[in-house]
């Protein structure tokens, strides 16, 4: 059975557009609502419809998100709504109530957000809050997907998981394996990126994100200045906005105290050619997030992998296995993880082929989207039981 369904998330939802693109071809029809641009997701033939909320805490801007939302899923009718990132996930079930156009609604918790995972006392007092919000939501949620079981397990705790919880390894998308590797082979050689970054002579440390404390961008700063002591010749190299951030944006000054062994390009489109001229990819975060789909393309380009040890992470990572896992808030621990990556060659060539076997079995493209096509036609066709199913695992 197919149907209609509009998936709805915030400026990076371009980032699902292969996940999206392969839900089409299976036969549902697919809309996507988003605050990025629409270009991306024209030009792959999706038909895209504007959606714009405040990223932090707003509550006029939120009720009238809220709104607008509702007036789409009417204009719409879809016959089920999914949902990412945190604000859209508690929007979309109140819109749905408002619109009650028929629509079934799904949330994908890509992992616990600032509220959960920052120890910050406007976070700590917020929690009530948002187990309310949550608790609301899920009863009007026909199903929630989660990436790890570690976000489901939390969730059922708090008594907020509802009806029909399924854990969905990378639910937000998963890797598009075959895409990821004809634009590294088309992308520009190792030695090119290198030169055009002025970096040809260099060890380079990558990470790719947001640059905000929350991913830990601080630590890694910290730990920059510990590797450059010992090992001068190694850059550490920052792709990713920060300007977007408001109140957790890592500070300009905080990067040029660090200038003359940090770059920082900004965002940037051309990430298999990034990656593949990197020795060591360094994931800092501290945020209680999913899988990470940064993690994935860095096993996907064969980039040893030094993490921090936290959820997300650990669903793909096993230490010393296939990358390296490091306590958050920890700089020594992360440089010095660093420093044994770049000088094991020879057992990091072992780690980074068991990374990339992992990340193609586990959460790929096709697996992520036949589970989701499972879920999909279950939900469409009404099965009786539905509402009083326990939660349940989707595993690879």
């Amino acid at each position: 059975m197919s149907g209609h369904v509009l998936y709805v998330g915030g400026e990076d939802h371009h980032s699902r557009i292969p996940f999206l693109w392969a839900t089409q071809r299976r036969g549902f029809r697919v809309t996507a609502a988003g605050s990025g641009p629409a270009k991306p997701f024209r030009e792959a033939g999706i038909e895209f419809r504007r959606f714009d909320f405040a990223r932090f805490l707003n509550p006029l801007s939120d009720l009238q998100s809220i709104r607008a939302l509702a007036s789409l899923l009417e204009d719409l009718r879809p016959d089920l709504a999914q949902a990412y990132d945190a604000k859209p996930c508690l929007m979309l079930p109140l819109a749905a109530r408002l619109a009650n156009a028929g629509t079934k609604t799904i949330r994908t918790i890509c992992g616990r957000g600032w509220v959960y995972s920052s120890g910050s006392a406007a976070a700590v007092a917020l929690r009530p809050a948002y187990r309310i919000f949550h608790r609301f939501a899920s009863a009007s949620t026909a199903a929630t997907v989660f990436e790890i079981d570690s976000d489901r397990a939390f969730f059922d705790r708090c008594g907020i998981t509802g009806k029909n919880g399924v854990v969905i390894p990378a639910g937000g998308g998963g890797i598009d394996a075959e895409g990821f590797e004809r634009a590294l082979a088309a992308s520009a050689s190792r030695e090119n990126i290198r030169r055009s970054l002025g970096l040809s002579d260099a060890e380079i440390v990558i990470t790719i994100g947001r640059m905000t404390r929350q991913k830990g961008i601080p630590t890694l700063l910290r730990a920059a200045a510990l590797v450059h002591a010992e090992r001068p010749a190694v850059r550490f190299l920052l792709v990713g906005p920060r300007e977007s951030e408001g109140p957790w944006a890592v500070s300009q000054a905080e990067l040029n105290a660090h200038a003359s062994y940090v770059i920082t390009t900004g965002p940037r489109s051309d990430i298999p050619a990034l990656l593949r001229a990197a020795d060591v990819f360094a994931f800092p975060t501290e945020y209680a997030e999913g899988v990470p789909r940064a993690l994935l393309e860095a096993a996907m380009a064969r980039v040893p992998i030094v993490a921090t040890s936290m959820p997300g992470c650990c669903a793909l990572i096993r230490d010393r296995w296939n990358g390296r896992l490091v306590p958050p808030h920890a700089p020594e621990a992360l440089a010095k993880g660093i420093i044994e990556t770049l000088g094991n060659r020879d057992v990091v060539s072992a780690m980074t082929s068991r990374a990339l076997e992992l990340a193609k079995r586990q959460f790929s493209l096709t697996a992520i989207v036949e589970k989701h096509a499972a879920l999909y036609t279950e939900l469409l066709g009404e099965v009786p039981t539905l509402q009083t199913r326990p939660a349940k695992i989707i595993a690879g």
